[in-house]
């Protein structure tokens, strides 16, 4: 492999048009230069220069290999600028995957924080539930994920004892709420086990049917939908109860909906990265953002 020094050396020759000067621009001793042209030789089996006189000229394999030698040290200088800015956090990309309630309340915070002190630094966000999420996180195709995880399971594909090289950290516990019509009366949902119910995502309505019967009976699910605002727009109309999280209120409110906040742990709320710390400074610093706006949200 060809050494980057002797090559800037031969560069040099070339561009100065002599050992000595080669010397005096690069501040090497002339013997220095004239040892790295030599082993320069040696290395390529060719022979880069010819005495002329008192000097020297470069032979035809020496002026390509000069030339060769300006491209790759352009590079390298090149590639040392953009590594200085992605150090310094003046370029780069990072991209994150979260769930709706988390894009609906402490991500536009974090994301503003990060590019008012980043700017620039491409920041990029795409919707996906956790699963998907941590798929998208080992696929290579997001840097950062947000995932949840109800009380007394763990965020699926995130499980030990395989966990892929993904590792996370919890955020915060949020709430769970009893929503149902202004004018329903009830805190439990005991009180409510005559009445339609609406479900959320899967994982939801799993973790709804589970908190029912808890209470004794089993709920009477005639809707279906993972939009929140469509969930509580439903509730206000009297179609059914529902439970919902802290951030899904958090994010949006009807002001036709009542909603009591249930006993009990609630859902785990969880950022997961891959690989070994330490991270890129692009993604820790969108890290250090989200640890700050998260709890914020919660109280």
């Amino acid at each position: 492999m060809l050494d980057v020094t002797r090559l800037t050396v031969l560069a040099a020759v070339a561009r100065h048009g002599s050992v000595t000067a080669a010397a005096r621009a690069l501040h090497y001793a002339q013997p220095s230069v004239s040892h790295h042209l030599a082993r320069l030789e040696a290395e390529t089996g060719s022979r880069l220069l010819q005495r002329v006189g008192r000097g020297v000229r470069l032979t035809e394999a020496g002026r390509l290999l000069a030339e060769r030698a300006e491209e790759i040290l352009g590079r390298i200088a090149a590639a040392e600028v953009e590594l200085a800015e992605l150090t310094g956090l003046r370029a780069g990309r990072v991209r994150l995957a979260a769930f709706p309630s988390a894009l609906g309340t402490f991500v536009p915070v974090a994301a503003a924080g990060f590019t008012t002190a980043h700017p620039g630094v491409d920041l990029r966000f795409t919707e996906a539930e956790p699963p998907a999420a941590i798929r998208l996180l080992r696929g290579g195709e997001v840097d950062v994920a947000l995932v949840f995880a109800h009380p007394g399971e763990s965020v699926p594909d995130l499980a030990a004892p395989d966990p892929g090289g993904v590792r996370s950290e919890t955020l915060l516990e949020e709430p769970s709420y009893l929503v149902v019509p202004a004018g329903w009366a009830g805190d439990r949902l005991a009180d409510h086990r005559d009445r339609p119910w609406i479900g959320g995502c899967e994982r939801c309505r799993s973790r709804l049917v589970a908190a029912c019967a808890a209470e004794g009976f089993v709920p009477d699910i005639r809707f279906t939908t993972d939009d929140y605002v469509a969930v509580q727009a439903l509730v206000a109309a009297g179609m059914g109860a529902t439970t919902l999280p802290a951030l899904a209120l958090a994010a949006h409110r009807d002001p036709r909906v009542r909603a009591v906040r249930l006993p009990g742990p609630g859902r785990r709320v969880s950022v997961a990265v891959l690989g070994e710390p330490p991270d890129p400074p692009a993604t820790s610093a969108l890290l250090d953002q989200i640890r700050a706006a998260a709890p914020a949200i919660v109280r």
